[in-house]
This record gives C-alpha cells, structure tokens and sequence, in this order.
C-alpha cells in the first residue's frame, strides 16, 4: 500500500492525460499577451462563469490579493467571515498590499448571511474606515468544505449592491461546491464583480488560478499581477494542465465526495474521535480524545498522512489520488484507533 495522502488535495500530480496536453501546448510570452494557451484559459474560465475575462496567476492567494487592490482603496475595510482564506492564510497581504483593515465575522461553519453583514457596514464618517467590498470563501475551508448556495448568496449580492459594495468570491474550491449543490458555474457572473478560480486543488491542475472579472477589472488586474511579480512568460505549459482540468476533472469531484462520506462514516463510529463536522464535500474535520499530534502519528505508522487544524482536531481532504483501495485501508486503521 503507497501512502494515502489526506493533508490536501494540492498535492496532487498531473495525471498521463494531463501532462501530454501539457507537453503540446502551444506557448508565446504572456505577458505581451502572445500565449495562446493562457489566452484560451481565461476566454474558456470567463465564459463558464458568465463574466466578461480572466487572468492566469499562479496561485489563488495572488487572485485574491489583485482583486482585494482592485476593489479597494486604502483606509477602506473589507468584510469577511472570521475563518477565509484571505485574512488567516495570506500572510497579511491585505494590510500589506491594499493598506486595508477587516472586519471579521462569525458565521456558520464559515457561511455569511446578508443579515450579520448589513450591521457591519459602515457609516460614512471620518472615524471609520469606508467599507468597500464583502468576500465570500466557497467551499470554507475552515469550515470542513461548508458551502454556500446561490439561494444563499443572492440576498448578499443585493446587499452588496443597495449599498455600494463590490463582492468577491474566492472559489478555491467552487467545483467542489457546484458539485454539492447542483448551481451552474454560468449563474454566478450575475453575483460577483471577482470570482477566483483555482485549478490546482480538486481539479489536480499543478499551478494555477484564474481572476474573472469584468475588462476593466482585469485590465486593472494586470498591472498588479505585473508588480507583485506574476507576470509569466512562456506559462502555457501550465495553462494547458488548467484547461485540461476544466475538460476532464469537474465532474470526478463527485468520487472524492463519495470516499469523504465513506471517512466520515467510520470517523463517526470511532471511540477515539469526539465530533465529526458535517460533511458537503472532499473536506473532513473531526476531534480526537487523544492530542491531534498522537492521533497523526499513529496515523503515519500506517502510511496514512494528514494535518492538525487545533490540538484535538484533524483534517482529512480528498482528492483524485486518493482511490478506493485506499480509502478501505484508512476506514480498517481507523477502526484501530
């Protein structure tokens, strides 16, 4: 039995298929504009979420920083749950690059509703930062893949809009969630002046997000991507591993699901494990009696990898090489513990 990998599902590698469309991509120097491989990914991404255009960066902390400085101004503040991405995992970019605060929230298991942002935005008054923009994390990582509805997000959006708010989704893992909740991709350019998009986690893409927006946005988005140092020259090679993923990896989502369901299922009837979050996606968290770090060694002694997120609670994360036999292996330890 090889490893099972269950720390992310960013350390996927390219599957045959996708490193033969790798290797035949067709490249050109991006940042002339001249990669027809990267201009047919963001043309392709754009389209599939019913915005305007994209760009390529190569990583989804980078899409979500250019679109936090595209939406903001300094002194601004920005709205999100206490748990995103943006504020806990981004090394304090939006201080760093964009000179704007943030205003936490506390939603369930990472999801917002219209009705706790609304008290939190502002008044206009020289003592308060100007509240310019909400983000959104869908699914939230923090929140064992809790993710949101377009039923959910509507009513935000309409905020958002009656109240001079731009939105941004950072959708590191929005084919997890469309998988989950049956929206279309193509339903939520209506809702989101950005949407980041990351090909290398679920999707098994090695590097990669892809920024949409609407032209002058992502016009305005290159300028940044150039100054914080991502713009790429001949990235087609990778771009092509992201078109690839959009072809061929949306729709196996569902089998990752199927195997975090299964884990959750023997995680519940464990005597060692206290709690398992409620699981929607490839995400799962649970509690432990015993330290995380004791539970992960014993773990480890039986090839099986994963992360601590708390002294008691450990994540599990699906993904496309994680297959059956090995999910039958970590559900036997499991029962060991």
């Amino acid at each position: 039995m090889t490893t099972v990998d269950l720390r992310s599902d960013t350390v996927t590698k390219p599957t045959p298929g996708m490193l033969e469309a790798m290797f035949s991509a067709k490249v050109g120097d991006d940042v002339f504009g001249e990669d027809e491989t990267i201009n047919a990914l963001e043309e392709k991404a754009a389209a599939l979420f019913g915005m305007e255009a994209g760009i390529f960066c190569p990583s989804g902390t980078m899409t979500n920083q250019i679109a936090i400085k595209c939406f903001t101004q300094p002194l601004d503040e920005l709205i999100a749950d206490q748990t995103a991405h943006v504020y806990r995992y981004e090394g304090g970019g939006i201080a760093f690059n964009s000179g704007v605060s943030t205003r936490l929230l506390n939603g369930y298991r990472g999801i917002l509703t219209a009705d706790m942002i609304e008290p939190e935005i502002n008044a206009e008054n020289i003592h308060y930062p100007h509240t310019s923009l909400v983000v959104l994390e869908n699914t939230v990582n923090k929140g064992g893949g809790a993710c949101y509805t377009l039923e959910q997000i509507n009513p935000i959006a309409n905020l958002c809009q009656q109240r001079g708010l731009k939105l941004h989704l950072d959708g590191a893992r929005i084919f997890n969630a469309l998988t989950a909740t049956g929206d279309k991709a193509a339903d939520y350019g209506q809702y989101f002046n950005g949407i980041s998009v990351c090909l290398s986690k679920g999707l098994g893409a090695p590097v990669g997000s892809v920024l949409l927006a609407d032209k002058e946005t992502i016009k305005y988005a290159r300028r940044i991507r150039k100054v914080l140092g991502g713009g790429m020259r001949q990235a087609g090679f990778l771009a092509a591993a992201g078109i690839y993923a959009l072809d061929h990896h949306i729709e196996r989502l569902k089998i990752d699901h199927a195997h975090a369901q299964i884990l959750a299922e023997a995680l519940a009837n464990s005597a060692a494990v206290t709690n398992v979050l409620p699981v929607e996606t490839n995400i799962i968290l649970f509690d432990t009696i015993e330290p995380a770090g004791a539970v992960l060694s014993k773990l480890a002694a039986h090839r099986i990898q994963a992360m601590s997120t708390d002294k008691h609670r450990i994540r599990f994360v699906l993904h496309l090489d994680v297959h059956p036999e090995q999910v039958e292996h970590v559900v036997n330890v499991i029962a060991t513990l």
